[in-house]
């Protein structure tokens, strides 16, 4: 899609391209050894910044709830998201970019081994708070109660701290945990598949949503977002399908 003066307006009211980042999915934001934000979302936040021909400002956040409030009441520009329905009343969203999986984690002497018996009164599963868990399993659960821990990295902390029943998230931090602290386990298969998606305040009207999701699809079919994954040393996310292929 051609870039417009307009459109490079819409992105940056404030003469910069504030970029939306959440350091509570490792899978996509992180720090480097100095302290700085890196990772598949960085990547992609300066290439678009280069397409823009914009200066870029990163916005960060430590949980996904704040980063997607900050885009919401457009404290900054754009953002990366699981995609979900309460988010899109007032956010546009892309395609997915990236796939990630949800796995639930339970300690190694639950009687729990499968995912249809979470789903059960008495059974305290925790989240991190405003994370694309927390509103799907809002949404789903039915008889289970939902505890929510101040970030998504903070989960298994939180569960333990709380002797819940069930921990849910990303599953490779919650694979990563499970290696450190030990006496935990994954149930035996994903319970959701996150669709990452890049996303602006709707705002900012349909030419500059049509820019972005346009972007991503380049970003997908260039190799970019496959090539910053095995940058960044990300292993279980995959590349989501291009438009032509979903």
């Amino acid at each position: 899609m051609h870039l417009t003066p307009h459109i490079r307006s819409a992105f940056t009211p404030t003469g910069k391209l504030r970029a939306s980042i959440n350091l509570g999915n490792p899978i996509l934001a992180n720090k480097d050894a100095s302290g700085a934000p890196c990772g598949v979302s960085v990547d992609l936040a300066r290439a678009l910044a280069k397409e823009l021909d914009a200066e870029l400002e990163l916005v960060v956040f430590d949980a996904a709830g704040k980063s997607v409030e900050a885009v919401a009441a457009e404290q900054a520009d754009f953002g990366f998201f699981a995609i979900d329905p309460v988010r899109g009343e007032q956010i546009a969203f892309t395609d997915a970019y990236v796939l990630i999986e949800g796995f639930y984690l339970v300690k190694n002497d639950s009687p729990l081994r499968s995912n249809d018996e979470v789903d059960v009164a008495g059974h305290r599963v925790v989240v991190g708070k405003g994370s694309a868990y927390d509103l799907y399993l809002t949404r789903t659960l039915q008889n289970a109660t939902i505890l929510r821990a101040p970030t998504s990295p903070a989960v298994v902390d939180f569960f333990l701290k709380e002797g819940a029943e069930v921990a849910a998230g990303v599953k490779q931090q919650l694979e990563h945990d499970a290696a450190q602290l030990g006496g935990l386990r994954l149930l035996n298969e994903r319970f959701m598949v996150i669709r990452q998606a890049m996303g602006t305040p709707k705002s900012r009207g349909p030419e500059a949503a049509a820019f972005l999701s346009a972007f991503v699809e380049k970003m997908k079919a260039n190799g970019f977002v496959a090539g910053a994954l095995q940058r960044h040393g990300i292993v279980g996310a995959s590349v989501a399908p291009g438009r032509e292929a979903a």
